[in-house]
């Protein structure tokens, strides 16, 4: 009896705790939606605005149904209108042009051929009228389906081909019970001109946002982004600390470095669709001309085959055999010139491209080259570090058995052997004790460390495939300097002038003053 009571009890008191740790998330959820939408509206300010216009747009084309004058003249088919506003209005100009235009043109060119069927079939005869319909929609279901495959049409028109499908179909059928089948084409070609008229209003009068120069932004940022990375990571690589403890702070995904080049390698996706819809845009600024966007995705796939080294420099930080912070001292100034003047090149070509100018002349200074040679006289002023002569290795290997009888230090093979299971020390295994080959051949997790920390030289290793990165990252910075020089003569930048670099000067330190003058008042409030 008393161990059913206190069964009973437990019950209870876990049942009241879910139900206040359910009632807790419930309570913290509205909190956390609100939170979201506000770091949501302060990352980009215009998503806020584009709600707007969605809103202000569907209330726009909703009147063709609520207000009787409109509706009668209208009819059913405003829903259609409505429906229309809501696929093809996008956060871009570009996009809801494309997305428009393939609506618009895929259903005047589906209720066309459906009017044309309608006549065709009426004139073959009432018992044909179905069968021919019933053929009629096989086959263009079965062409369009196909030339949606076409690389360059799912490219440019899939949602246009998709919107043609559908509408031909709807047409089509229905004309079977309805007697006026013009009538029906036409209610519904207004009515999505009405929708795509209001969407086209909004997206390019009313505080428009332009693929182009989205992906214009999007280029800049990554050339920044990279910049900074790169110089983070050079600097971290040098940091005094202790990196031989085998507890390590876990890197998160908001670390600056991971952040950097991840921004970086992540573009391909969007890099191509904002170039896809930029090409839908209209001149639209004092950059009157066409610029080619195509070019911006060639630079972004240069600048992300750069960005591949900043990984590499990344997971030498994490690598499992470190240099001495004594060995790595030894190189930590050419080290960060290198460093520093990569991001100086990357910073003057993100300032090139986002004030439309050629860049500098002498972008690759003489500094970057000096830098690389007092790396790499450094490297070899240490050659005991990197390379291992035969005389050096006899000499090792000499001395290494004494070593061992009067220190008791493990050679590199007796460091193999025992990292082998305890029956492979002797040199021998019984056959009866022999267990399975997988098993006789494993071994333990370290062997590969070991093995390694036993060489004479790999204390270097790790900083020479820094060291080699440093070089390929420069020898891969002339490629970007090539295509942004590239992207400079198709768009028509102006050429490059010492007077424009004042004036840029000047407005960033303009931007610096106004922005610590913000901080500081904040602070003080």
């Amino acid at each position: 009896m008393n161990m059913a009571v206190e069964a009973e009890g437990k019950e209870y008191y876990r049942c009241k705790a879910l139900a206040e740790d359910l009632l807790g998330k419930m309570t913290r959820l509205p909190v956390k939606l609100w939170l979201s939408a506000l770091r949501v509206g302060k990352e980009d300010p215009r998503r806020i605005i584009h709600a707007v216009k969605v809103g202000v747009a569907l209330t726009a084309v909703s009147c063709l149904y609520l207000l009787q004058p409109l509706f009668e003249g209208i009819g059913q088919g405003a829903m259609w209108a409505v429906m229309t506003v809501v696929v093809v209005l996008e956060f871009t100009a570009g996009a809801t042009l494309c997305k428009g235009l393939n609506r618009g043109f895929g259903t005047l060119c589906a209720a066309s051929l459906a009017f044309f069927i309608e006549v065709v079939s009426q004139k073959s005869g009432k018992e044909f009228h179905a069968i021919f319909i019933g053929i009629s929609v096989f086959l263009v279901g079965f062409l369009t389906t196909y030339l949606r495959f076409v690389p360059y049409i799912k490219k440019n028109y899939e949602y246009g081909v998709v919107i043609f499908l559908l509408t031909f179909n709807l047409i089509t059928i229905s004309s079977f019970r309805v007697n006026d089948v013009l009538d029906l084409t036409k209610d519904r070609l207004s009515t999505i001109a009405i929708g795509c008229g209001v969407c086209l209003f909004m997206s390019l009068f009313i505080l428009p946002n332009w693929s182009g120069e989205d992906l214009h932004r999007s280029t800049v940022h990554k050339l920044e982004v990279l910049a900074r990375s790169i110089e983070a990571c050079v600097h971290e690589f040098f940091q005094n600390q202790d990196r031989e403890s085998p507890v390590r702070e876990e890197k998160s995904s908001k670390d600056e470095i991971y952040k950097g080049y991840r921004a970086v390698l992540d573009s391909k996706s969007s890099d191509e669709t904002l170039a896809l819809f930029a090409s839908w845009e209209p001149r639209h600024s004092r950059h009157c001309y066409s610029l080619p966007w195509e070019q911006y995705v060639k630079l972004g796939a240069i600048i992300r085959h750069f960005g591949y080294t900043a990984v590499a420099l990344h997971g030498c930080l994490e690598s499992e055999i470190q240099t001495p912070q004594s060995v790595r001292s030894l190189f930590r100034d050419p080290c960060v010139r290198v460093a520093g003047e990569v991001r100086k090149v990357l910073d003057e070509l993100a300032r090139s491209i986002r004030n439309r100018r050629h860049c500098s002349p002498d972008v690759l200074s003489d500094h970057l080259h000096e830098a690389l040679h007092d790396l790499n006289s450094a490297i070899k002023s240490q050659p005991r570090l990197f390379l291992s002569s035969k005389s050096a290795r006899r000499a090792a290997a000499e001395r290494r058995p004494a070593a061992e009888k009067s220190t008791g230090l493990p050679s590199a093979r007796s460091d193999i052997t025992f990292a082998l299971a305890p029956e492979w020390r002797g040199g021998k295994l019984a056959v009866a004790d022999q267990p399975p080959v997988k098993e006789a051949k494993a071994l333990r997790p370290t062997l590969s460390k070991i093995a390694l920390t036993s060489l004479e030289f790999s204390e270097a290793l790790p900083f020479a495939a820094f060291a080699s990165l440093l070089v390929e990252m420069v020898a891969r910075l002339e490629l970007v300097i090539e295509e942004v020089e590239e992207l400079s003569r198709a768009a028509n930048f102006k050429e490059f002038s010492q007077d424009q670099i004042a004036i840029e000067m000047e407005r960033a330190a303009a931007v610096k003053d106004f922005h610590s003058h913000v901080v500081c008042h904040s602070a003080a409030d």
